[in-house]
C-alpha cells in the first residue's frame, strides 16, 4: 500500500462583487477548520454587499466532522448578511456527507429573505385551485 503525503491545506480567496470565490485544497478537518472560518469570516466581513458566497471544492480531499461544523458556521455568518453560500463542485465524499447528516439542503438553500421581501412575495401569489379528486363520489360503481 502506497502511503501519499496528504494534500497541502490552503484556502484561495477571490473577491469580484458582489461574489466571494473561496477555493479550499486538502483536508477541512479539526486540524484546518479554525483557520479556514476565521479566513471566510475576515473576509466576509470585509467584503461590503455580497450576494454569493461560493466554496469551490473541487480540490477539497477530505472533511471530518469539524469541517462540517466549520461549513454550517460559514453559512450562518453568510445567512446573516443576507449572502447565499454555495457549495460548488462538491466531491462524493462531501455529498454523501451531506446526505447522511442531512443538511445538504440547508446548507446549499437560498439565504433567508427579509421579512419585507417575504411579505411582498406572498402579497404577489396568486391563489391556487386545488387539483380535482381524481374519483368523484357520484362516479364510485357499486354493485
Amino acid at each position: 500500500m502506497t502511503n501519499l503525503p496528504p494534500t497541502p491545506f490552503a484556502l484561495t480567496v477571490r473577491h469580484e462583487p458582489p461574489v466571494l470565490t473561496v477555493q479550499v485544497r486538502g483536508e477541512l478537518d479539526y486540524d484546518t477548520s479554525a483557520e479556514f472560518t476565521d479566513t471566510v469570516v475576515d473576509h466576509l466581513s470585509r467584503s461590503g454587499q455580497l450576494r454569493d458566497l461560493r466554496l469551490d471544492c473541487s480540490r477539497l480531499a477530505w472533511i471530518d466532522s469539524s469541517g462540517l461544523s466549520a461549513l454550517l458556521m460559514i453559512h450562518r455568518r453568510a445567512d446573516a448578511i443576507g449572502a447565499h453560500l454555495h457549495l460548488d463542485n462538491r466531491p462524493e465524499f462531501l455529498d454523501r456527507m451531506l446526505d447522511i447528516t442531512n443538511v445538504r439542503d440547508h446548507l446549499t438553500a437560498p439565504a433567508a429573505d427579509t421579512a419585507a421581501a417575504a411579505d411582498e412575495r406572498a402579497e404577489a401569489r396568486v391563489p391556487t385551485r386545488a387539483a380535482p379528486s381524481a374519483v368523484r363520489p357520484d362516479s364510485v360503481v357499486r354493485e
